[in-house]
């Protein structure tokens, strides 16, 4: 088995079976972060929510990106987010497997992006299968949409309320449905 760190291995695609030697850490380094998320879910000061996001995801994050609390997420560190990015009430992002998203986004309130999942195989289950998340420039992510591992989204793209993205959408589309289809492009 590697031994090399393992949130470098789930950053690299490897899956993580439950005997690895180092499962113990991803606890502890959630429970690391959920303690800077209970400051950062009490807080008022836009300033301090950065700050605290920050820390984190051991990134600055831009003055011109607003995130409003309650926001949950499991480690942090594989979180990158862009400049004027605008994320809503009661977003939960499980990070293991990496969220990109860059600049200008909109993510409405209760969107989960859903960066880890499991194999399908009930004896391999409790296995953790990583893979990124990518959400491009000026997409616009719906209330109470869900994006599945492994997938990106176009460039100028929405999710509609509601969605189940499992597969990657082009640039200037409109998905919706479950699981999400495109519904139009964008002139």
């Amino acid at each position: 088995m590697d031994k090399s760190n393992i949130f470098e291995r789930l950053r690299n695609g490897e899956v993580i079976p439950p005997s690895d030697s180092q499962r113990t850490e991803l606890r502890n380094a959630s429970y690391n972060t959920k303690k800077l998320l209970v400051q950062m879910n009490n807080s008022t000061d836009s300033n301090e929510v950065r700050s605290l996001l920050g820390q984190i995801t051991n990134t600055e994050i831009d003055e011109s990106t607003a995130v409003f609390t309650p926001f949950y997420i499991n480690y942090g560190k594989h979180t990158k987010i862009g400049k004027n990015v605008f994320i809503n009430f009661d977003c939960v992002f499980l990070d293991l497997g990496g969220i990109t998203i860059e600049d200008n986004v909109l993510i409405a309130p209760k969107v989960s992006l859903l960066s880890e999942g499991h194999p399908l195989s009930p004896e391999e289950r409790h296995a953790l299968v990583p893979k990124p998340i990518h959400i491009k420039k000026n997409a616009w992510i719906g209330a109470n949409a869900t994006i599945l591992q492994g997938v990106t989204i176009g460039e100028n793209s929405v999710v509609a309320a509601g969605s189940v993205v499992s597969n990657d959408v082009p640039d200037n589309v409109i998905v919706g449905g479950i699981p999400a289809k495109i519904i139009k492009n964008i002139e």
